[in-house]
């Protein structure tokens, strides 16, 4: 953790999943010291006396901000002194946001415009973005508002020197057992003795685990260039899949798995790297870059220059992926910490 040796980390949105999972990883290492940005006074007051509990000798790294990322000012408060950013604050839920688009736009959209102008403002050295699998070829609300949150970064990027504030942004799928995900609904329906609701069977979504988001987040922040998108090469699996490891691990039955249908906004696959992205897109192995499109905003020449080299790279997506069976999955599973305790 030499990279974080003494300096001053602030997560937005960090009493969500995503911030916990950081504390958990970086609280007992020489960090200077982290700080939890978030507009919930109860949830900041639990994180407080959890770590107090947990990791006494540590737990004075964090200091806890109140303040909301559509409140600029309240962003910059937090500001001062900061090294690095992880920008996690955001509206998810994708039912929610199919209702109030304009919150998702609000949180989403003008939040994220909110933290990069004050981070650079503040002279914050490196910014990772977390964005969404639902970003790709959008078809809901939050998908669409984390869409233009990618192209508020990508864009951002553009107008400050990487030696002065470096933006990078990282794009994911589902994550097991994070807050508002299905995995800990079916536990709760399995042990009140009701049957598992999916919504079909053969949706596929990309899994991973928290500790692989904060992994690619690192990654991001170790390895990309200003206005990278980065991806990480996930697995999926089918939701049939997923609800019968959960049963078989949770003494449910298979056989009461009960179809309810497609919510608001959702899609039957979703897409990580989208056939566009891929005719600039790096192969690195683990992860796609998606670099910047550095050109300017010179139309007028782009009637007589192009680019007709293309990368044989070709959408990366849940149906095309490495799909899980249901070993595998139950595998994956029993590696969370969160499953364990519930088992």
């Amino acid at each position: 953790m030499s990279l974080f040796t003494n300096k001053t980390l602030l997560i937005t949105g960090g009493t969500g999943s995503f911030g916990n999972a950081v504390l958990n990883r970086f609280l007992d290492t020489d960090i200077g010291e982290i700080r939890i940005f978030s507009r919930d006074e109860k949830k900041q007051d639990d994180m407080r006396h959890e770590f107090q509990a947990k990791m006494p000798e540590v737990a004075e790294k964090i200091k806890f901000y109140i303040g909301d990322v559509r409140d600029i000012q309240s962003i910059r408060n937090a500001m001062h002194d900061v090294d690095y950013i992880f920008h996690a604050a955001a509206l998810k839920q994708v039912p929610s946001c199919e209702f109030f688009p304009i919150e998702a736009v609000k949180t989403n959209v003008l939040g994220t415009e909110n933290v990069l102008t004050a981070a650079i403002d503040a002279g914050v050295k490196n910014v990772v973005c977390l964005s969404t699998d639902k970003a790709a070829y959008p078809v809901n609300a939050m998908g669409t508002s984390k869409a233009m949150m990618e192209k508020v970064i990508v864009a951002k990027s553009r107008t400050v020197s990487p030696d002065k504030t470096k933006i990078c942004c990282t794009r994911y799928g589902n994550v097991m057992c994070s807050r508002g995900s299905v995995i800990p609904l079916w536990i709760d329906q399995i042990k009140n003795g009701n049957p598992i609701t999916i919504t079909d069977g053969d949706m596929t979504r990309f899994i991973m685990s928290l500790d692989e988001a904060v992994d690619l987040v690192l990654f991001a922040f170790e390895n990309g260039v200003s206005g990278d998108i980065l991806v990480q090469k996930a697995p999926a699996c089918t939701i049939k899949t997923l609800a019968e490891a959960v049963c078989e691990l949770f003494g449910g039955n298979k056989e009461n798995i009960k179809v309810i249908g497609i919510r608001h906004g959702e899609k039957m696959y979703e897409t990580l790297l989208t056939n566009e992205e891929c005719s600039n897109a790096i192969d690195m192995g683990d992860f796609y870059r998606v670099p910047c499109d550095k050109r300017g905003l010179n139309y007028d020449k782009y009637f007589k220059e192009g680019n007709i080299e293309r990368n044989k790279l070709t959408e990366f997506n849940s149906h095309n992926t490495q799909l899980l069976d249901k070993e595998q999955v139950k595998q994956k599973l029993l590696a969370l910490e969160y499953i364990r305790q519930q088992l």
